[in-house]
Parts: structure tokens; sequence; C-alpha cells
């Protein structure tokens, strides 16, 4: 017996012995575990024209005394982590620099199908490309680089489609192309359209990421229904506005939303369409225009008993059997009453639905902790 412990202690120093090669390196002198060494840092970095949304909990839903939508809306608590949140909707202008990118005929652009290529992990990723590989498989057809800018590119006629007998043609003629409106926000953008901007801005953005060899940002996306109300809060907890007091308008009697102030009557908060991204008060966390101006796609489905069973804990619903082509909006818009512009109700268009009244904002999530106490 003490033969072969004997011989089994020789046969295991002789193995540690010749694979010493395997053991050294990266776990540290002296076979201390040290993790790998030449990681690169992580700098959490805010993208241009975003804020901080800090994490917290809050009573998500609509005010108590809101009877009939309690249904589909009630009120209970929720926890959310930290994230970034576009500061201001979607414009004009940003968003024909994701198509400028796309058109194969734009001399800032890609080139439909053979556009810039990054390299995020070894692997060549066309742009173009993979944009219309997603789109696929959304829709399930094929896309040619032309039918892609067609579905991605703002319907201009919603101005005429969503009303009727009413003379809209300056806007369906102007309000995309034209400088007047380039700070205002985009329209006529469906939500398949909102998600291909955010997969172009991921790659976008995280091309300088990978050229100065840090780690690349998470992808830009939608904010989902909880995050969204969240943010649009402010910090404030129970309130039917993201701001003290029950009413639109502030103590001097100022519009505090791009809101349908009264039938037949637009224009008493000074616009009688959309207005600039950055019109009127931002809330406390800094974002313009969350409630009126143009309501906005969100990431859930929609589902009128979603909120029963949606997690605790950074909740999103999602179709699983992927029935469901509705899709969440969120924050009223310059068309609706007041009602709608309440951090608490929810509605709902379908996913390939182009409007005049909805448009959208992005999201990223914070890697790390996100606690707003240091607890050691």
């Amino acid at each position: 017996m003490k033969k072969l412990v004997f011989l089994s202690i020789c046969a295991s120093a002789a193995f540690l012995t010749g694979c010493s090669g395997l053991f050294s390196g990266s776990t540290g002198k002296n076979g201390e575990l040290t993790g790998v060494t030449d990681r690169p840092s992580w700098d959490n970095p805010m993208p241009f024209g975003m804020l901080t949304i800090p994490p917290g909990s809050f009573h998500m839903g609509n005010n108590e005394q809101d009877v009939p939508s309690s249904q589909i809306a009630y009120n209970r608590q929720i926890t959310m982590s930290a994230f970034y949140m576009d500061d201001t909707e979607i414009s004009n202008n940003e968003y024909r620099q994701f198509i400028n990118f796309m058109n194969p005929n734009s001399s800032g652009g890609g080139s439909g199908g053979t556009g810039t290529s990054l390299d995020f992990t070894g692997t060549s990723v066309d742009v173009p490309d993979s944009i219309i590989k997603f789109l696929q498989g959304y829709y399930r057809k094929q896309y040619t680089p032309q039918d892609l800018l067609t579905t991605i590119s703002p319907d201009t006629m919603v101005w005429s489609h969503d009303f009727s007998y009413s003379y809209n043609e300056p806007l369906v003629e102007n309000y995309w192309w034209h400088p007047a409106f380039d700070n205002y926000p985009v329209v006529g953008v469906n939500w398949y359209g909102a998600q291909a901007f955010c997969l172009w801005r991921t790659m976008f953005y995280n091309q300088k990421r990978v050229e100065g060899k840090k780690p690349p940002l998470p992808r830009f996306r939608l904010p989902t229904e909880a995050e969204w109300e969240y943010a649009s809060r402010g910090g404030f907890e129970n309130k039917l506005y993201p701001w003290e007091g029950p009413y639109m308008r502030n103590s001097r009697g100022c519009f505090l939303a791009n809101f349908k102030p009264g039938r037949g009557d637009y224009l008493a908060d000074n616009f009688e369409y959309t207005c600039p991204i950055k019109s009127y008060w931002p809330n406390d966390y800094g974002l313009y225009c969350m409630p009126g101006n143009v309501a906005e796609w969100c990431e859930d489905d929609f589902e009128e008993t979603g909120y029963a069973y949606a997690h605790d804990l950074n909740p999103v619903y999602r179709d699983h059997l992927g029935k469901e082509t509705r899709r969440v909006i969120r924050g009223g818009s310059w068309k609706d009453v007041a009602y709608f512009c309440s951090v608490g109700s929810r509605s709902y268009e379908h996913a390939d639905t182009t409007k005049s009244f909805i448009g959208f904002r992005c999201v990223v999530s914070i890697l790390g902790r996100s606690g707003a106490v240091n607890i050691y």
C-alpha cells in the first residue's frame, strides 16, 4: 500500500513538472489565482446626448383614482437597474444620418449590401447586410437594399393618412426633408424601423470603441415599458404627471407639454403639430418631452394583463408564441388629450404601423454595479 501511494505521488509530480507550461502565465506567480491579467479596463462611457437614469424602486401603473384603466395598468412596486437614456426623442436630422448611411446613392452612406465592415469578434460584419437580415427575421421575407431603404425611411404620407379632410400637404411635402424641421421628432417610422436604427447605432458607435481597443458598449435599444415610465416620472412617486401638481399648466398658467388642450384647440400650448425636441422644461432627470409631442415606441409587446405576470425586477413583456403584433407606445402626443400624457397611461399600435404622432428614443443598459450607495 505504501508503495502505491509513493508511486502515485511521483506520477503526480512528474505530471505537474511536465505540464508547467500549462499552468504558467496568466494564473500568476507561485501558483496563485490572479485571473487573466491582460483584460481591458471598462470605462462605462455615456454616449453623447444621453443621461444617466439611476437605479431605484417605484410604483408603476396608473394613479389609483383611474378606475377604468386599473385593470390593464394597476399599480405595483418594481425595481429598476440604472440605464442611459436619450434626453430627447430622435430627431429628423439624427434619423437622416442613419438613412444616409444605409442609402447606396448617398455620398455619406453605405453601399447597400457592401457597406462599411465592422469587426467585433474577428469576423467582419457588413452593416447594411446585417440590418437586412434583422428585418428579414421580423418580416419573414427577402429584402434588396432598395427594399430595405423604403422600409426604414419615414412614411411622409402619414400626415395625410392619419387625418380625414385636413389640409396637411405642407407637412407631407416638407416635414421629413426640409431643414426647418431638422430638430423636430422623426415620425412615420414603425417599430421595426426603430429597431433597425438601434442596431445601426450600436454598430456605428462601437466601431470607434473597437478601433481604440476598448470593450464595446451594450447595444442601443428601445426602452422597456417599465424603463420608460420610471424615467418619465423623473423621481416622483404616485404622480399623475412628471411634475408637482395634477395639471398640465404650471402656477403661471404656462403649458408644460405639447398636447391637445381642448376639442378643436391645438395651438393653446404654442404648437399645433409637433414641436422641436428640446421644447418645454425637462423633467428632474433632464429628459425633454416625455409626456406629449410624440408618443414613443417601447420594447414590450402589448397585452392587457401583462402587468399581472411580468417580473417585479426590470419587467418586460414578450409574447413568446410570436403571435402578438401590438407594441406598447407611451407618453401621449401632440394630437392627444391630457389623459394620454399621464405617466401611467399605456396604449399600443401594431408594429408595422406608421403614424404622424409616434417617434422613439433609445436607451443603453449600464453594466456593473449600479447602486447609488457604496456599501464598502
